[in-house]
């Protein structure tokens, strides 16, 4: 979902960007949007990653129990 949301706000930049008149300010803002994209992307992984390795080991207690 997040990253759904990062999508959107990149092309919503990138929109609004694409109404102004300075390429460099448009540059920077996009580098600036990647980057916090990039960060939500790494933080989603390490949260999906951390959940999933609990529902493992809870289901491997189910299974042993």
């Amino acid at each position: 979902m997040k990253k759904v949301f990062a999508s959107f706000a990149i092309a919503g930049m990138l929109f609004a960007a694409a109404c102004g008149n300075k390429a460099e300010e448009v540059t920077e803002e996009v580098e600036v949007i990647i980057e916090e994209t990039e960060e939500a992307i790494e933080e989603a992984t390490e949260a999906i990653e951390g959940e999933f390795e609990e529902v493992v080991e809870e289901v491997e207690e189910v299974v042993e129990g």
